[in-house]
This record gives C-alpha cells, sequence and structure tokens, in this order.
C-alpha cells in the first residue's frame, strides 16, 4: 500500500472536514489541495465526493437526539415534525434533480482552480451585501422554517454545485434572505446536508463505483474517517460563532483567497 497517497488521502480529509460547514467551499479546497498535492482521486473525482459524507455523519451525530425525535415525531404523524421533514426535502429536490442530470458536466467542466478563483471572490462579496443590508427576521429557529423559505435554500444550494460557491455559505445565505436568522439558517444548512450528501455520494458511486481500484478504495476510507473528526471541530465552532457573529471574517477570506488563487492560476501563466 502506497502510504504517501494515504497520508495525501488524510490531509485532503482534515481540509474537508475543516471547509465543509464554514462558508468557504470544501469542494474548492479540494480541487485546489488536490492540485498542490498532486494527488490522483481518479477519473470520476468519487474520492472527492463520497468523503464529504464523513463531514456529514458528524452532523448526524452531534444532532442525534434531534434527528431521532424527528424521526419519531414523522412516524407519529405530529404536525411539527411533518412540516420540518416537508421542508428538508422540499430544500432537497431542486439540487437532487440538478445534480441527477449535470453532476458529471459539472465535475468535467467547472472544477478547475481558475473556476475556484472566481466563484470565491464572488461569494465573498456577495456574503458583505447580505451581512450588511437590513435583515427582516420572520423565522427565529431553524424548526419554524416555511415552505417557502426552504424552496429558497433549495435554490440558492443549486448555486453552490459550482465549485467554490460553498454548499453551507449558499444555504445559510439563501435563508437569511428569506427572512431566517442566521443561526436558524446555519442550522438548516446542517440538516439539509444529510440528504443532499447522502443522495451525491450513493449516485457517485452507482455511476463511478466498480471503477474503483483497491489503492483508491483505501483512500477514500482514510479521507472519510479524517473528515469525519475533523468536522466535528468545526460544527462545534460555527454553532458558537454564529450566535455572536456576522459571516464577514470568511467573506473576506474568500475575497483574499481567491484573489490570490486567480493571480497564480490565472495571470501568472499568462505572463510567466
Amino acid at each position: 500500500m502506497d502510504l504517501i497517497y494515504l497520508l495525501k488521502a488524510a490531509v485532503l480529509g482534515v481540509v474537508e472536514g475543516l471547509t465543509e460547514f464554514l462558508p468557504v467551499s470544501s469542494t474548492g479546497h479540494l480541487i485546489l489541495t488536490d492540485d498542490l498535492l498532486n494527488f490522483d482521486s481518479g477519473s470520476g473525482k468519487v474520492f472527492e465526493v463520497v468523503i464529504q459524507l464523513g463531514a456529514i455523519l458528524a452532523v448526524c451525530w452531534l444532532y442525534r437526539e434531534k434527528i431521532l425525535t424527528l424521526i419519531g415525531g414523522v412516524l407519529r404523524r405530529e404536525r411539527a415534525a411533518l412540516m420540518f421533514a416537508g421542508a428538508v426535502i422540499v430544500a432537497f429536490l431542486p439540487s437532487a434533480v440538478i445534480g441527477f442530470v449535470a453532476l458529471k458536466l459539472i465535475k468535467a467542466y467547472l472544477f478547475k482552480p481558475v473556476i475556484v478563483a472566481i466563484t470565491l471572490m464572488v461569494g465573498g462579496l456577495i456574503i458583505l451585501w447580505v451581512e450588511e443590508r437590513e435583515h427582516t427576521v420572520t423565522t427565529e429557529v431553524a424548526d419554524r422554517i416555511t415552505w417557502r423559505q426552504a424552496l429558497a435554500v433549495g435554490v440558492a444550494q443549486v448555486v453552490s454545485m459550482i465549485p467554490g460557491i460553498s454548499r453551507s455559505g449558499a444555504t445559510i445565505i439563501g435563508g437569511m434572505l428569506g427572512g431566517m436568522s442566521r443561526s436558524a439558517a446555519t442550522e438548516f444548512s446542517f440538516f439539509l446536508a444529510i440528504p443532499t450528501m447522502l443522495g451525491a455520494t450513493v449516485l457517485d458511486l452507482a455511476k463511478n463505483g466498480a471503477h474503483l481500484d483497491a489503492r483508491e478504495i483505501a483512500a477514500i476510507g482514510v479521507g472519510f474517517v479524517v473528515a469525519f473528526v475533523s468536522a466535528l471541530i468545526v460544527v462545534k465552532f460555527l454553532i458558537r460563532y454564529v450566535a455572536h457573529h456576522t459571516l464577514s471574517v470568511f467573506a473576506w477570506y474568500r475575497i483574499g483567497f481567491g484573489a490570490l488563487l486567480f493571480a497564480w492560476y490565472g495571470i501568472w501563466p499568462l505572463v510567466a
């Protein structure tokens, strides 16, 4: 077994776990880290998708009591539980449909460092704009989300399929624009991540799983576990952070980092 290859997979797992729930784009950072480490994740890019499920399972663990309560409420047909579960489904469907149709094309044409650099900067500017505008809150807690707000979050999640946009960032901003508080939008983003990444993983494995060799499977296993552990830390941090701070610091990080990347991948090759 190639230990260097597995070590690179572990580094990517750390990157995934640290960035999945921060509004900085985990996919974008994985693409860039792939490039810097010269990591061969395979032609289907299955590694980048599947290890994200490890980070999602960290949310399942941290919210296990609430998830079990929600499932019990749905089975008992309690109205509040059914409404919340319905909202998650409404938010999930747009990206499920677009992902099924266009995921292969997105990975083929948009998984590029220059694209990531541009979308990091654009996403940062959007976050700053949303944080600085007047924000009228109609929904303080995630449990009270309306289906109209859920649809707004779902549409935002479709946009986040472009690498560099950030799934968590787009869904949080979509929720805030729809009238949710920052903390409510963040929590709903966590719950929406569960069916979204589970669906993406199943779809990707169904399409490309048969082509994985033992080396790639081992790398996915290492990245998966490391992503789970590192995501546990980040989710706890983000929950505390958004309760008392805006997302502006992440916006400025995106703009600065994106500008550096664009200079390196977009401008430097033209003048070198």
